[in-house]
């Protein structure tokens, strides 16, 4: 957890508004890479 999003276990799981900030990026990070997916799929059926 504190090497992926710089925040312990402890602080995650008492603080909501970092809590809210983690899963905001874990978000972003997973449409990314469905983005990223979605690419190279289309260039392998071509």
């Amino acid at each position: 957890m504190h090497q992926s999003h710089g925040i312990g276990y402890e602080e995650y799981s008492r603080k909501l508004e970092k809590r809210l900030q983690v899963e905001k990026r874990r978000e972003k990070d997973y449409l990314k890479s469905q983005q990223i997916v979605a690419e190279v799929d289309r260039q392998i059926h071509r």
